[in-house]
This record gives structure tokens, C-alpha cells and sequence, in this order.
């Protein structure tokens, strides 16, 4: 005697698995200098200058430091006559390379 086969599974009705949803994608913490050393101090000063747009975000990105030095070397590189400010604003400094006359 042949066996009876059983019904397949349905694909609907509370028996049926609910849908996982994804949980998100959990981005790694940084890990920035909170200190500039030696290294880091001379890629501010050849680099920067040389970006058309240099702001404290860019820097964060780029660099590998945190805030707070990055807003320390902007405010450096203008003292110093390197970079030019565009924009002052509480939440965000915007500033540009020096352009001579050929540019």
C-alpha cells in the first residue's frame, strides 16, 4: 500500500511565520584622535590648505580627528593667513583655500 502524502504547508493564516524584518545596520563608533601628534599636525598644515572646501566636517572625515581639533586647526590655518572664511555660523564654519591671481 502506498502512503498517503501529507498536505503541503499552507502559506497563509496565523499558522503561517511572520516576516523579520531587517533590525538596521548599526554603524561602527569611530575612533578619532582626541589629540594631535607630530604626524597629524604636519598633514594639517600641507593638506588643508590645499582643499577647496574646508570645513570642520571635512576634516573629521578626512583627517581622523574629533571636533573639537578639527575647529582648532581651522581657527590655526586662518590665524596663520592659509585659508579663507566664507561663512562664520554658529553650527558650521565654511572656509576655502587662499586663490592667487592665476586661478
Amino acid at each position: 500500500m502506498a502512503k498517503a502524502k501529507a498536505p503541503p504547508p499552507s502559506s497563509g493564516g496565523k499558522a503561517a511565520k511572520k516576516k523579520k524584518w531587517s533590525k538596521g545596520k548599526v554603524k561602527d563608533k569611530a575612533q578619532h584622535a582626541v589629540a594631535i601628534d607630530k604626524p597629524t599636525f604636519d598633514r594639517v598644515m600641507k593638506e588643508v590648505p590645499t582643499f577647496r572646501f574646508i570645513s570642520q566636517s571635512i576634516l573629521i572625515e578626512r583627517l581622523k580627528v574629533n571636533g573639537s581639533l578639527a575647529r582648532v586647526a581651522i581657527r590655526h590655518l586662518e590665524k596663520e593667513g592659509l585659508i579663507k572664511r566664507i561663512v562664520h555660523h554658529s553650527g558650521q564654519l565654511v572656509y576655502t583655500r587662499l586663490t592667487t591671481a592665476s586661478d
